[in-house]
């Protein structure tokens, strides 16, 4: 049920009836929303127009159709504005002139550049040259330094590591029988081993 059905229902069961209607002025936005107020000036409550209520305008800047700005803070009007698209375009083309300027001034400075860079090569090309000097004086003495180790090694490896034995035939034992605990009584096992060693 809308409110104003239900205000008139309640109107109706009290008796009263308002003699003066407050009427509401009416504006669109630039997207066509339907904005309504008592008057569109400072401090008054400003709300969206929809098909079943009335919902207040949230906090914000809106762009009316005539040109206008409307700042709206929690539902009340705080000021509207003529548009500063003038002014926006007198920035934008001193913006522009600035940038141009700064064009101009850059064009000198990337001259500057180009030679600063130009400098930096040459040295850069110098160092490089030193630092392939300086890697392949390295690389020669660790080459020699290598081969006197490799020189080393081989010699090292050359020597025998001990001296050589030799065979000494004239210390050649004789092996003797020996027989140990020749009176001792047999045991199974040595019984075993006897008849197997005779079989």
């Amino acid at each position: 049920m809308k409110a104003t059905e239900m205000l008139n229902q309640v109107k109706n069961l009290l008796g009263v009836e308002l003699s003066e209607e407050v009427k509401l002025e009416q504006m669109k936005l630039e997207n066509g929303t339907v904005l309504e107020a008592e008057a569109f000036e400072k401090d008054n409550e400003v709300f969206i127009v929809t098909e079943d209520e009335k919902v207040p305008v949230p906090s914000g800047e809106y762009s009316l159709e005539d040109g206008k700005i409307l700042v709206v803070e929690e539902g009340i009007i705080s000021d509207i504005k003529e548009m500063e698209e003038e002014v926006e375009e007198e920035e934008a083309t001193s913006e522009e002139e600035e940038m141009k300027e700064e064009v101009y001034a850059s064009k000198d400075e990337v001259s500057e550049l180009k030679a600063i860079i130009e400098d930096l090569k040459a040295k850069l090309e110098l160092k490089d040259q030193e630092i392939a000097e300086e890697i392949g004086l390295a690389m020669t003495t660790m080459l020699s330094e290598q081969e006197k180790v490799e020189e080393a090694v081989k010699e090292e490896l050359s020597k025998p590591a001990a001296d050589p034995i030799k065979h000494n035939p004239e210390g050649e034992t004789k092996k003797q029988n020996y027989l140990y605990a020749q009176k001792r009584n047999l045991s199974t096992r040595d019984r075993v081993l006897q008849k197997i060693a005779n079989f």
